[in-house]
This record gives C-alpha cells, structure tokens and sequence, in this order.
C-alpha cells in the first residue's frame, strides 16, 4: 500500500499494515524531522524491521538530501539476512508504484569468514584465521615482491577492474555478493568494502560502529546526515563495554614476551638489510596520525576511543621514536605487567593509581603508553608481518596500554590470583573493564544527526539514555495490538504440593525445588502439543536440574512424551540439537529444548508458531552477583548516574527473562505460554519491568499460581487458540482507507499529559503507550 504520513508519502509494501507499524513509523518520522534520537520499543512479531526500511527509505526518497545513508546495525548473520530479504521485497513494490527504477544501491558487510570465495582459505571457520590467511595474500608488501603463486586472484581481479566497474543498483546479500565475486572474478570482502561507499544502504554487525578496533574500517565513508539504527539494542550497553574492555591473562604475557624476542630479531634483520625503511617508519607513522586528525577536523571519520583527538594532536615521545627503542619499551612493560600478575590476593586499584606505580617501578610515563597501540601496527606493517594471529597476545598488550593512559575514568583495573568459581586452581588475569557503556557509543551520538534504538524487550525504557548517557527526542513503547488474546504470560509460584519456588542462590541445593521444578516441566509435555522451550539462569544451573530430574526419575517421564534437547557451551553442539529438535517439532514428534538465559538460543533463534508453543523461565536470571567486575560498575553507575545497585540488577535480569519468554511470539497469527516460574516474579518491582505488551497480559489469575493450576490453565489457553482464526480488519490490521481516517499530526489519541520540568509528556490510545521526550 502507499499512504500519506503528515506530508511524505510512504511506500509499504503489504495490504495491510498493523496499527502499531503505523504508529511507529509517526514516532520515528519525529524523530527525523527534528534531526535527533529516538528510543523505540515494538513488540516481537509486529514487523519492526520493514516498518523501519518503509518509513527511512520513503524519506529518503521524499526528501532528497535531507538523510545521507541509511546504516542499519545488527547482531547476527541470520538478522542481516532478513534485513535484506525485507527490503527485496521493498524496493521493486517502490518501483512500481513510482512507475520508475530506483537508483538505489543496498548491501550487507560481513567479516572475511563469510564472504571469502577463495577455495583453500573459506576452508576455514575461524575468523582470525581467516583473515591472517587473506592478509597473507592480499597485503601490498606480499604483492610486490610475491612471483604470483600465493596470492589471492579474486583480490587482484577486484583490483585490476572492480573499482572500475561499480555494482550496479539493486540489493545484495552475502549470497549475491559472492556470486558476483565467483562470475566475476572479484574478491566479495573488498568488493561489498569499496561499494558502501557510493551505497543508499547498508546493513552489518554492531561492532562496525561501535568497536573502536574495526569503525574505522568504514565510517569515513559517512555523512553526519546518515541514519543509524540499532535493531534488537536490548543489549546494546554489553556491546560497548566489551568492545572497551581488555582481559590479559599470564599465558597472554608469557606470549608477549616471546612476540616482543621476535620483533627484536626482525628489526636486527632488517637493520642489515633494509635500514633505510625503520628510518622512514616513524615518519609514516606520524603522517599516518595526521592524516587521521584532519579526516576528524573534516568530520569524515568517527573519533576512535582507543586514539583520542587530543593524543594524535600530540608529538610522539622520542623515547618510542625507533624500532629498537619501541621494542625495548615494550620489554619492559611486559616485564611490569609479568610481576603484576604474581600476586596472591585480588588488586583492585583506579588506572591513575596503576599508572603511578608503573613510573615509580619502571620510570614510564603515560603519555608514550597512548601511542603503544598505533605504534606496534606500524612496526607490523614496516616488518611486513602477515601472519598477525601470531601477535595477538602482544596487540592485546598494547591495546591496554593504551587505554589505561588514556582514560583516567570510567574503568576498573583489577588483578585476581584466580577465578572465584575455581579457587584452588592458580590462574592470574589482569582485567581492565569499561564501566560506562556511553563511552563507545557517544562518538556515534554526536558524528550522526538520528540514532534509532530499537527492540521488543528495552523496558524499563528511561534506563537506556541513563547507561548510555544521551537524550532521544522520541522515547515510546507500544503494545502489540490483537483482535484474540494469542500470549498467555503466567506466574507459577509454587509446586503442586504449595512449596515455594525459586532460583534465588539459597534454594539452589533445595530437592523440593528441582522436583517441582521438573514437575512442571513434566505437566507441561502433557499438555502442550509440538515443541516447548526452556531457559535456566545458568548452564551450571541447567546441569544441576536434569541431574536430579534424573535421579528422581522426572526426566524419564518427559522423555516418554517429547524428546529432550539441551544446549551446550559448544557451538556445533548446541547447532546440531536446534536442527534435531526442529525435526522433531516437524514432524509430530515434539521436543523440549533446555537452554540457558544469556545463551546462544536466547538472542536471535526465533521459535514461531509450532516450534515454541510454550516457554519456561526457570528462575530469574540474574548475573552472576559475585563478580569483582560487576561489583565495580555497579559501584560506577551508583556514583555517576544515581542508578541504584538493586535497580540495575533487577533491569538487567528482567530485559534477559522477557527476551526469552518473546522468543514464544513471532507473528500475530502465532500463539503461545510464557511462564515465569519463580516466586519472585509475583512482585510488582518485578513484573513491572516486563514490556508493556506482556505485562498488560499478567492479570491477578495469572498471578501466583501452582503447577496444576499452570497446566489447567495452559489447557484451557491452547484450546481456545486451536480455533479457526482470521486477522479482523480495524484492529489488529489496517486497510488504506482506515489508514486515512487516523489523524494526520502528532501522536494522536487520549488526553496528553506535559510537565515542562520533566520534559515528559505521555498519551495513550488503544493500540499504544507512549512515552515522549524533548530536548
């Protein structure tokens, strides 16, 4: 259908749209108007992703100029790919609408693994290695002085004609590109690299923007009038910190030293051969830091944390100047770092306070440590060492040298002798941990003019501009509209016999708890048909359970009426038991799978329709409360942003229950359980951090109910959906014509409600809760 939306046409490419797709798409058109974030939660199953490509690439063809690219930011491979699919679907109903081919050019960035065509190197599944066997053969030194024999001929087709013969417009996956690369005899990787550049849309991973490592592999290609969504951002604080975050363990050191012994011997070997290029190497380095800074002062590159503009302004200290003295430099922080690590209690100290120990023991100062990481990649590049796996512990190093002399705030540095969980077993680790997830993703912020953070489970929402310091123009949660009731959310507190249920870490060792738990497990195999899902808090958690479901002769039970299915810590483990219990669900069979909260199976595998007709939380996944890190930025967030220890506990844990839970729901003509099987879910300090669309769902008879009352209920639930169902047009769908009576401007509906001093100004209506904020 093609509608008007306050003045843009917008081209979407079904016969009917939801009334909270319609919705959406007038916040997040807010939203750009006024060239600002949004913060928008959408219900699993509602179409979120096509409501997005709709509405921005209508804008970019309504309003030539006004938006650049369109960088939609994903977190797995099989998300991207569904991207694409969608806006397949999109751009040929644009065209013929418009009567007219769109000059639109749209297409995914991968890593290497996942495009590489070259037949020995796609061998390999491991992307470092991966790209240390495609650097070994694409890298300007090997080229040059290489006969031919071990380079990559798709890469020197790419560069003989690919940069002269652009793709042309239409949509590409992963697929399509390496089809091209195969007829063409071009590399995918370069090829998909070189095409951002002149694209209208691209779609990749989180880290392209947010790791400071890789952004700058892409972000110079960006205007500051791009648009930059975050779909599934419900962890999106996770990613920042990780991406800042650096664990260096002893084995790590012992490495280093040895990389730093190989370094010294190839500098000595290049000394009588080439000494003429370690004369020019720091010279290419400055020019290097440079050339960085004026690609920031013209707004071209994204500021990369781990350089900031302040250090490339600064001259190099002479004392890392030449190779040799760098090499010894390094040495000796090794050496420091080797000592550190020989501790027998836990370290716990501020990086100022590591930084002046480091000059009292060694005489190194900070300000040579900041240009350690820059420093190591151009003596790699000098040394023309292709193998750079082999360096990875000395990176490592130097990445951490670098941010402990550049960030003074805002992190953690502590040393353990060994690891909580296994004390008797000596295992040093230096972990030095971001604490302020706004440190990853404010140059992202300020570099673009509207960031979209998006997800069905962000609730509560007024955390996420907290944790990631910014203010969205737009912050709204809406709920999934229904013509029937198709979720059933229910809180099972207690077993059969009216004991208490929980995970909480007293109970764990409680055999009434385990036999309850597996009871209800076991009433629900009786009573739901095809595949039935669930999630512990923990692997150690889910081992602990089916161990005494065995013992107590529970698990034999289950296993007479569904196959049992469980997800390891082991990847194709846990790929091969997905692919069996789909069988299983397919062909009559049913299975139960038991997966983990935080787990593989809890973030993108989709369980629609037969697959997931209930799901079970056991327990409420909380992290593990006993980390000296999570200690440490809990103690942060208490100080920085008045965000009190028990509220981001209970955020973090309930955002992880309803990302399991929503995995039941997949579409509007899906049905299913989800049950909290915990005592603790009953109160309100809990329930009410569920998104809205669940926990509008929990009534008082859904509340603090036993095993039987659980299974009569679930009987009734499935019963009633087993029914013959057809979508009714008005509510839980939209024609054109009553698109054309909803109201035109503003967020429409229900007396509004504004405080100038919050800024915060509310409205309901039938199909939505919102939330708005202005600046």
């Amino acid at each position: 259908m093609k509608f008007e939306l306050d003045d843009l046409t917008v081209y979407f490419p079904y016969d009917y749209i939801y009334p909270e797709q319609y919705e959406y798409m007038k916040s997040l058109k807010r939203a750009l108007d006024a060239d600002s974030h949004a913060l928008l939660e959408m219900p699993s199953g509602t179409g979120k992703t096509v409501t997005l490509l709709s509405l921005i690439i209508s804008y970019q063809i309504g309003y030539p100029g006004r938006i650049g690219k369109f960088v939609y930011c994903s977190r797995t491979v099989p998300e991207i790919e569904k991207v694409l699919e969608e806006l397949k679907v999109l751009i040929p109903f644009i065209e013929k609408e418009t009567g007219q081919k769109q000059d639109f050019l749209g297409l995914a960035l991968s890593a290497r693994k996942n495009l590489c065509i070259h037949s020995e190197v796609s061998r390999s599944r491991e992307g470092s290695t991966v790209d240390a066997m495609c650097r070994s053969r694409t890298a300007a030194y090997v080229r040059n002085g290489n006969d031919g024999n071990s380079l990559c001929d798709f890469y020197n087709g790419f560069e003989a004609s690919g940069r002269d013969a652009p793709v042309p417009p239409g949509v590409y996956n992963l697929g399509d590109l390496k089809a091209i690369g195969l007829e063409k005899g071009w590399c995918p990787y370069f090829l998909a690299r070189y095409t951002i550049t002149h694209s209208n849309f691209v779609v990749y991973s989180y880290h392209y923007l947010l790791d400071p490592k890789i952004a700058s592999l892409v972000s110079r290609e960006m205007a500051k009038n791009s648009v930059v969504v975050f779909d599934e951002a419900h962890n999106i604080d996770n990613v920042c910190i990780e991406s800042m975050s650096v664990r260096i363990h002893h084995r790590h050191v012992r490495q280093s030293e040895q990389n730093v012994r190989t370094l010294k011997t190839k500098v000595s070997e290049m000394k009588e051969k080439d000494a003429s290029r370690l004369r020019e190497e720091y010279h290419n380095l400055v020019a290097g830091l440079r050339t960085t800074q004026q690609q920031q002062n013209e707004d071209s590159i994204l500021p990369n944390p781990v350089l900031p503009t302040e250090v490339i302004e600064s001259a190099i200290p002479g004392n890392i100047r030449k190779a040799d003295h760098f090499i010894s430099f390094l040495q000796r922080f090794v050496e420091y770092l080797k000592k550190r690590l020989d501790v027998q209690h836990v370290v716990n100290e501020p990086p100022p306070l590591f930084l002046e120990h480091l000059r009292e023991e060694t005489t190194i100062e900070a300000k040579p440590l900041r240009f350690c990481s820059e420093r190591l990649s151009s003596l790699l590049q000098t040394l023309e060492m292709p193998n750079l796996q082999d360096f990875n512990s000395l990176i490592n190093v130097t990445s951490f040298a670098t941010l402990v002399a550049t960030y003074s705030s805002g992190f953690s540095l502590i040393i353990e002798p060994f690891d909580d969980r296994a004390p008797t077993i000596k295992d040093p680790v230096l972990s030095f941990n971001c604490m302020d997830a706004s440190l990853a993703i404010k140059p992202v912020f300020e570099r673009f003019q509207s960031v979209i953070i998006t997800s069905g489970t962000l609730s509560p929402l007024d955390m996420y501009p907290k944790i990631l310091d910014f203010r969205p123009a737009v912050v709204r949660t809406f709920d999934m509209s229904l013509a029937r009731t198709s979720l059933l959310p229910m809180i099972v507190t207690c077993g059969s016999d009216q004991a208490k249920i929980s995970s909480r870490f007293e109970a764990r060792d409680d055999n009434s708890v385990k036999r309850n738990y597996g009871h209800l497990l076991l009433e629900m195999t009786k009573v739901v048909p095809d595949g039935l899902v669930c999630f512990f808090v923990s692997y150690e958690y889910l081992e602990a359970m089916v161990t005494a479901w065995y013992d107590q002769g529970i698990m034999d039970e289950i296993r007479k009426r569904k196959l049992v299915f469980v997800e390891t810590q082991d990847v194709v483990e846990t790929s091969i038991a997905l692919d069996n219990f789909q069988r299983a669900c397919e062909n009559g069979r049913g299975a139960v799978l038991l997966s983990v909260a935080r787990g593989k199976v809890s973030e993108g595998i989709d369980f629609d329709h037969h697959l997931g007709r209930a799901v079970l939380m056991f327990g409420i996944p909380y992290v593990y409360t006993q980390s000296r890190i999570l200690k440490a930025r809990l103690e942060y967030l208490a100080e920085r942003y008045q965000i009190k220890e028990n509220a981001f506990l209970t955020f973090d844990a309930m955002r992880h229950a309803a990302q399991c839970v929503g995995r039941a729901i997949r579409g509007k003509t899906d049905y299913g359980i989800m049950c909290f099987a915990d005592s603790r879910y009953a109160s309100e300090d809990k329930k009410n951090k569920l998104p809205q669309w669940i926990y509008k769902h929990i009534t008082p008879s859904h509340t603090n109910l036993s095993t039987n009352d659980a299974a009569l209920l679930a009987k009734k639930f499935l019963r009633k959906m087993a029914q013959p169902y057809e979508g009714k047009n008005g509510i839980s769908q939209l024609t054109l014509d009553q698109i054309a009576k909803k109201p035109k401007r503003g967020d429409g509906g229900g007396g509004g409600f504004h405080d100038p001093k919050s800024a915060i100004s509310t409205s309901t209506t039938t199909a939505t809760t919102t939330v708005l904020k202005t600046d």
